[in-house]
């Protein structure tokens, strides 16, 4: 029988750091929702001690899930670890997760304590986490610049005040497989009650080899992978959980290995993820990249009519991406349109569903067919926000060549409505200034990008902006036949992602 490795998924701690991917608790609820249905082990829902919303959506979302086992992370401080415990122990299976650094580096520039300090604050917060709940983490911050004599040494004593699992991240993702595979084993070797523990690994991409790395210490020993789905998280990112599931069950013959994971839901996850944040997948992406099914040169495209095994390593229904999407028009009913959602991972309440209900009625008038990323935007447009400080009531804008740009806009701010119009360098442009002179915002636009959800020319269009404000970063994100809408309404999401910001200030440090 396969060796079971537990998927450990950190999108909603780690990933949520990625620049400007914060999200509300009600995305964050939406998202825990589907991990658990996708069959995760363990979901770390947040940092409790870093703000009173994190907090807030760690504890709904233990209320909630019931198969998964929660996670809330925590420095070594009593503090952290009872607000870490206050946010979880709601939930069927808790856990904390508690971790300091042991890299020498780290000991002299960042905790500017020595090696025994650390050993010490490692056991107390083990040994206090442990007298709360049976359930504990323990992580060795940038781990993989480690001596690796202490790292065993903080490990082993870790297990002894308590720990049920250890884990060994490479933070920085400094490391290479060979290399990581080798500690891995070393810890594993070194450390003498280490059979009394799972050992996880939790790798970043700086290099690119995130996935690589963890695949190389699963190999060797480690039996618990922390992912993010798509990737996200700090700098380049977090080891995709997409891509090493999918390449431990298509390489079952050199890695004897099973995880607990739907693969059929991966898919409708990656896109949920991407839609909540903004964070669009690359289109070369492994796994749920839009062209990662695609086939254009001839000889492909010969080779996967015949077999597709030709060209393609595993089919793409494995991962929920069905090559025969059924299409929805306007003369679709209800019924129809609810039964579609389920099947892209949404499982709407009645309210919510008439609220889509209605936006597909009016999409399905402006275009024939409505595909399942139509669906998908006008979920996050009409469900996936909560009550916003800024929404929009209408746009109207004058441009061409004779002419000089001018929109017109009408805002609700907090419920009250207000007008105003003016110039601009183009019709965007106009329109960005006239929202910003109603909301008195003073954002850096630091990106803007257009793209086309669907194929054709009645597609909708997708904008997603990025905006600075005072040091705080949003990502923003509108959809709608018309770009200008579609940009006016990023701009007002990024706006309205830098107010939940302000509100929900992060106060504390939470890479790992």
């Amino acid at each position: 029988m396969p060796e079971r490795v537990k998927i450990f998924d950190t999108t909603l701690r780690d990933g949520e750091q990625s620049p400007g991917a914060s999200m509300n608790t009600n995305e964050k609820m939406r998202l825990a929702v589907q991990l658990e249905k996708l069959g995760v082990d363990i979901i770390e829902a947040g940092f409790p001690a870093a703000s009173e919303g994190d907090f807030e959506a760690v504890s709904e979302i233990a209320k909630r899930v019931k198969n998964s086992e929660i996670a809330g992370l925590a420095r070594t401080s009593k503090q952290d670890i009872d607000l870490a415990w206050g946010a979880v122990r709601h939930a069927a299976k808790p856990r904390i997760h508690t971790f300091i650094a042991t890299s020498d580096l780290h000991l002299k520039y960042k905790l500017k304590m020595n090696r025994e300090e650390v050993l010490n604050a490692a056991v107390d917060a083990v040994k206090y986490a442990k007298s709360l709940t049976d359930n504990v983490e323990f992580s060795a911050e940038d781990g993989s610049r480690s001596d690796r004599d202490y790292l065993c040494q903080v490990f082993g004593a870790a297990i002894e005040a308590g720990a049920t699992t250890v884990n060994l991240p490479d933070t920085v993702g400094y490391a290479i497989p060979d290399e990581f595979a080798e500690l891995v084993k070393y810890v594993m070797a070194n450390t003498s009650n280490m059979h009394k523990a799972t050992l996880s690994v939790h790798c970043h991409n700086d290099l690119g080899l995130a996935t690589a790395n963890t695949i190389a210490a699963i190999q060797v020993g480690a039996r618990q992978a922390e992912v993010t789905i798509n990737g996200i998280g700090e700098r380049a990112g977090n080891t995709s959980m997409e891509e090493v599931v999918m390449a431990l069950q298509t390489r079952q013959n050199l890695m004897p290995f099973e995880t607990g994971i739907q693969t059929a839901h991966l898919y409708p996850t990656s896109r949920l993820v991407s839609m909540i944040t903004g964070i669009m997948v690359q289109p070369n992406k492994a796994i749920v990249g839009a062209n990662a099914f695609a086939h254009e040169a001839g000889i492909h495209q010969d080779g996967v009519l015949k077999n597709p095994m030709t060209y393609e390593i595993m089919k793409p229904e494995t991962i929920g991406l069905s090559r025969n999407q059924l299409v929805l028009g306007k003369h679709s009913g209800r019924h129809a349109l609810h039964t579609h959602l389920k099947g892209l991972g949404y499982d709407l309440s009645e309210d919510e569903l008439k609220i889509v209900f209605k936006q597909f009625k009016n999409l399905a008038d402006k275009k024939k067919h409505v595909m399942d990323e139509d669906l998908e935007a006008l979920v996050t447009e009409g469900v996936l926000r909560t009550a916003e400080v800024f929404s929009l009531e209408y746009l109207h804008v004058t441009c061409g060549t004779t002419v000089m740009p001018m929109a017109s806009v009408k805002l609700a701010i907090n419920g009250r409505s207000v007008k105003g119009a003016n110039y601009g360098n183009g019709p965007i442009d106009s329109a960005f200034n006239t929202i910003a002179q109603l909301t008195g915002a003073s954002a850096e636009l630091l990106r803007f990008t257009v793209s086309a959800l669907t194929g054709g020319t009645d597609a909708q269009g997708e904008v997603t902006v990025r905006l600075r404000e005072n040091g705080l970063v949003a990502l923003g994100r509108g959809s709608d036949p018309d770009i200008i809408t579609a940009s006016a309404k990023a701009y007002i999401n990024g706006l309205n992602r830098l107010e939940y910001l302000k509100a929900h200030p992060l106060k504390a440090s939470q890479t790992l």
